[in-house]
């Protein structure tokens, strides 16, 4: 990858809606504040906030607005839902921003551009319902990934691979740190614990995003914000983005209407989450599906193409463990997934598998409703010896025989994602690509398993037809193109 120092990151993404729509300039040539119009449209979604910016303005406005809101909501007794107070805090944050403007003009000071009032409302505004001075980031479709190691080394990724210097995200290691304790702990459905006793952060974000973040336990407090670009998405859309051929989408489309278990593996970032999707978005939209993932990260809940999604999140707890070993409040995949079998599911969609949620994993497929997990590695093979590891993290109880007996007779499918970087006349571009599709059976005494390439690395990496197993033949009637991998493959032969 190639690191772009260029200074224009920070430059206004056209289209997108600016608070200096409802909040007025000064006009300074007259040295008067001319009265807030409007704030029913105050947007908090704009273009990334320079570097500028009077960041300690920004403080001391937040903490007025978050004592006039607190008494607000007070005196209404609680009563007003999220969406209230959030409209309530527009305006009391344009009021703010209005006696600021005023404040400076009587005291002679030089007035505020209308593009400083709009940055300034929106930050005091995304510092107390959003993601305060990441916000701008999170929001910027050219960002994958925002890359942490300190307050003021941030570092983007962009969509096309390349990388840029980003913005600090606060004054001092010691704000990052205490502004990620207040976004662990604000959460009204399942707030989670970061502190020097639990110094790591898994958190799922409004609009789909996932940030993990670490203190205490690093020099500097590392985080890293990955951006979901793909939400709505399907196989052809991936065919047409060259992540897979057509003959082989056509396969795992018959694989997963005829409930076979698949597992996707691949790197950090290679698109398994997306092709997650894409998969389930095969599954008929009358079956009862359930989710089961650490974060959440799947979205089907929220995406509508389902009628019935159940989606269940663990919960880390908090506090000292007790005599069972387990923290307060704590509620784990497992404990979901015994819970998920009164609810009449056609489908156990297990998320991430990173640990010992293999087994939750495991339980889902052995249940035959095709399920679909996740897992990193760096072929398909190597998958099912990373998730031996996994379940022989459950205890001395469980031994490699049993582990490997067990995902044998499990899974049915792997697919393996490969992601390179290509770097060509000084800029980089990232390629997702599905590189092998095998068939996973009981076998081999050695290894307590048999694998069979049904589609093969070609030689720029692609997956081909390979070998098809005879029992797979039968998905011809979900819509598999046999004729079509035949003929490549005598090609291929």
């Amino acid at each position: 990858m190639t690191t772009d120092r260029s200074e224009d990151y920070g430059a206004p993404l056209a289209g997108l809606p600016l608070f200096s729509q409802q909040v007025s300039s000064v006009a300074a040539q007259r040295d008067v504040v001319r009265p807030l119009t409007s704030v029913a449209h105050l947007s908090t979604v704009g273009a990334p906030i320079g570097r500028s910016l009077d960041w300690s303005l920004v403080a001391a406005l937040r903490a007025q607005a978050s004592e006039q809101l607190s008494q607000a909501v007070a005196a209404d007794r609680g009563r007003l839902d999220k969406t209230a107070q959030e409209e309530l805090g527009r305006t009391i944050v344009l009021d703010l921003i209005e006696a600021t403007v005023a404040d400076r003009v009587n005291a002679g000071m030089a007035a505020l551009p209308g593009s400083e009032q709009d940055a300034l409302a929106r930050a005091v505004f995304d510092s107390l319902f959003r993601l305060g001075r990441l916000q701008p980031l999170v929001d910027d479709d050219r960002v994958e990934n925002v890359i942490i190691t300190g307050h003021d080394n941030v570092l983007l990724e962009l969509t096309d691979g390349s990388l840029v210097d980003g913005p600090p995200v606060a004054d001092s290691d010691a704000e990052l740190i205490d502004f990620l304790v207040f976004l662990a702990s604000r959460s009204e459905v399942n707030a989670r614990g970061f502190s020097e006793a639990q110094p790591r952060l898994h958190l799922r974000l409004d609009g789909g995003s996932r940030l993990a973040a670490a203190a205490w336990v690093t020099p500097r407090p590392s985080v890293v914000i990955r951006r979901h670009r793909l939400m709505e998405v399907t196989l052809d859309d991936l065919v047409e983005r060259q992540m897979l051929s057509p003959v082989a989408a056509s396969f795992l489309r018959a694989a997963v209407r005829a409930r076979k278990s698949i597992v996707i593996s691949g790197s950090q970032g290679a698109g398994k989450t997306t092709l997650v999707r894409a998969l389930c978005a095969e599954i008929d939209p009358l079956e009862a599906i359930g989710t089961f993932e650490t974060e959440y990260e799947l979205h089907l809940h929220e995406l509508g193409r389902h009628r019935i999604v159940h989606p269940w999140e663990a919960r880390p707890g908090s506090g000292e463990r007790g005599a069972d070993g387990r923290m307060a409040g704590e509620f784990t995949l497992d404990e979901a997934l015994v819970d998920s079998f009164r609810f009449n599911l056609a489908r156990q969609i297990v998320g991430e598998v990173r640990g010992k949620e293999v087994w939750a994993m495991i339980k889902a497929m052995e249940s035959g409703t095709g399920s679909i997990s996740t897992t990193h590695a760096s072929d398909a093979v190597a998958a099912i010896r990373k998730l031996v590891t996994c379940a022989m993290e459950a205890g001395p109880h469980v031994t490699h025989s049993l582990a490997t007996s067990k995902l044998a007779s499990t899974i049915d499918v792997i697919v393996h994602l490969d992601l390179r970087t290509i770097t060509e006349g000084g800029r980089s571009t990232r390629r997702r690509w599905v590189a092998e599709i095998i068939a996973l059976d009981p076998g081999e005494r050695e290894t307590g398993y048999a694998t069979t390439h049904v589609f093969a690395p070609d030689l720029d990496g692609t997956a081909v037809p390979a070998v098809l197993p005879d029992a797979y033949r039968a998905l011809t009637s979900y819509g598999f193109d046999l004729n079509t991998y035949l003929a490549q493959q005598e090609v291929r032969s």
